[in-house]
């Protein structure tokens, strides 16, 4: 039958070393670990990886791999199975942040949601009367639900009052109190 060829003890522990230790130790480290000459080990360690060269150590570094890609695989189905449980016994035990949490994951995870970030330059001052009259209108009809008590119409009147012709400035500090109803810092002090 000939000589069936085997890896070495050296070349077991190197791949070993290399997959068990992947992104934490470099080809060389584990060479070293290994055994292999610590001159030399750079080339070593190329080498054990090529195919060509070494087919046996490739083959068990990539049977390694494979191992533990079974071991801890993750796929979109699996993932979403464990977001899933995961939501449940949060929400079993009345955990709702971690409940919805999870659940907000699963979503992002699925592509429900897109994450915008709108950096925005220049200053008010920059601003034409007219471009800022229409970026006020814009402000306040898309916060108009959160302003209650308050018109469009009035809270463009207040802050144009509230705008010097020389210099513009922002209206008098909003605070909301418990009942969410708003009052005028001035007001809320009196």
């Amino acid at each position: 039958m000939g000589n069936i060829a085997k890896l070495t003890p050296m070349q077991i522990k190197f791949a070993q070393e290399l997959v068990y230790n992947e992104g934490q130790k470099t080809a060389t480290e584990c060479a070293k670990i290994a055994g292999y000459a610590g001159d030399r080990a750079h080339v070593t360690a190329s080498e054990l990886q090529n195919p060509k060269k070494f087919p046996l150590v490739a083959q068990y570094i990539g049977e390694l791999r494979a191992e533990i890609l079974k071991k801890y695989d993750i796929t979109f189905e699996s993932h979403m199975k464990e977001l899933g449980d995961m939501r449940n016994r949060a929400r079993d035990n009345g955990a709702w942040t971690a409940a919805i949490n999870a659940e907000v994951a699963r979503g992002k995870a699925a592509g429900l949601y897109i994450e915008q970030k709108i950096i925005r330059t220049g200053k008010l001052d920059d601003l034409s009367e007219e471009e800022l009259d229409k970026r006020i209108a814009e402000v306040l009809d898309q916060y108009s639900p959160i302003l209650e008590g308050h018109t469009v119409d009035t809270l463009k009147d207040e802050v144009k009052k509230t705008k010097p012709s020389s210099t513009r400035t922002l209206p008098k500090p909003v605070e909301i109190t418990e009942d969410y109803s708003l009052e005028s810092s001035s007001e809320s002090s009196s």
